[in-house]
């Protein structure tokens, strides 16, 4: 558990870790792998300890952020150290709380928050969600299994385009096809005439490599209308992406009864020959996986935290948030990155 805290790391060693970090083109595992390979009789770290290092080392220039304190009071400093082992920990149990790491740790309750913050960590409160069926297992697997091979390649990730549509409405986020909902209020206790005027906006997001794209879809979202989204809209959102990118991507899209029709099919047959997975596709997506979208495990839930900080009273301002908190999570540094870190975990997970 807390363990790991004794292993003190020289400078010099914290200097190799980020040497094979640059190898590995920022992939902490496989910076991990090598580090294994190149210096097989040192204590081998944990994955994160390689970002870890390398974002102190973007944000402070020094290995370290300071010296530990012997007063037996709670350290108020964050070394590279505290970081790997904070964590490993939640990681491991992620239904720890701050207050038990922090005890554990020797640190102060603030500086589990902030390792928990920098990594885009936050607290949620579980949730009922579509439970997996004896028939889902194999498809998931299969897919995994695809994606794990295909990852020997660290870049592969980012040439898929991973894509998803959620409905914002005045008080919430409903993904309708996934079951998914992440409210800022009890549904429950809001009475029928808190709002009078209820508005909602339909929204396609995707996530490719370190970009995110987002188009405004119809109320209702059929084969047809999405069918033109695809054959439109989407050619514009993808002008900046370089060539080569789009001639090699593989377009990802759920189940959904709109992506199943005949001629959407046909569409991405054309558009994406043996390059797209989803229900009916060369690469079959399986039913009832969010957990395997980024969209659906990161984007809609960090967005809903951006957009409903306050109260929205019109669909023009509901607009306005969505195009700000997608805004400001582009701007997050290394946020790409630790998403497809999760996305391998994930994966690892599944197997």
């Amino acid at each position: 558990m807390a363990g790991n805290m004794n292993i003190m790391y020289t400078n010099g060693e914290m200097a190799d870790m980020h040497l094979m970090y640059g190898l590995a083109h920022c992939n902490s595992r496989q910076a991990r792998r090598l580090y294994r390979e190149h210096f097989p009789h040192r204590q081998l770290p944990t994955h994160k300890m390689f970002s870890s290092i390398h974002r102190r080392l973007s944000e402070t220039g020094t290995f370290k952020s300071g010296k530990v304190g012997r007063s037996g009071r709670p350290r108020t400093t964050c070394t590279a150290e505290l970081e790997e082992g904070v964590l490993d920990e939640i990681e491991n149990h992620p239904g720890r709380s701050t207050r038990e790491l922090a005890l554990d740790f020797g640190v102060s309750n603030s500086i589990v928050w902030k390792i928990l913050h920098e990594q885009q960590l936050h607290s949620y409160h579980y949730q009922r969600v579509q439970a997996l069926l004896p028939r889902d297992y194999f498809p998931r697997v299969q897919l995994c299994q695809w994606l794990i091979q295909r990852c020997r390649n660290p870049h592969f990730l980012n040439y898929i385009i991973f894509t998803d549509e959620a409905k914002f409405s005045r008080m919430a986020i409903l993904n309708t096809h996934n079951t998914h909902m992440w409210a800022i209020e009890n549904p429950r206790a809001i009475s029928e005439n808190r709002h009078q005027y209820q508005f909602s906006i339909n929204v396609w997001a995707a996530i490719l490599g370190d970009k995110i794209f987002i188009s405004f879809l119809p109320d209702t979202l059929n084969g047809e209308n999405y069918l033109h989204f695809l054959t439109t809209n989407l050619n514009e959102l993808l002008e900046d992406v370089p060539l080569y990118t789009r001639n090699n991507m593989w377009f990802m899209q759920d189940g959904a009864p709109a992506h199943y029709t005949l001629q959407v099919r046909e569409f991405l047959n054309e558009a994406y020959p043996n390059r797209w997975i989803g229900r009916g596709a060369p690469v079959a997506w399986p039913a009832r996986s969010p957990d395997l979208n980024p969209l659906d495990f990161f984007l809609w839930g960090h967005l809903k935290t951006l957009v409903y900080d306050s109260p929205v009273d019109t669909i023009e301002e509901l607009r306005i948030r969505i195009v700000n908190g997608i805004q400001r999570i582009r701007e997050t540094p290394g946020i790409f990155e630790r998403v497809r870190q999760s996305m391998r975990r994930r994966l690892d997970a599944c197997i």
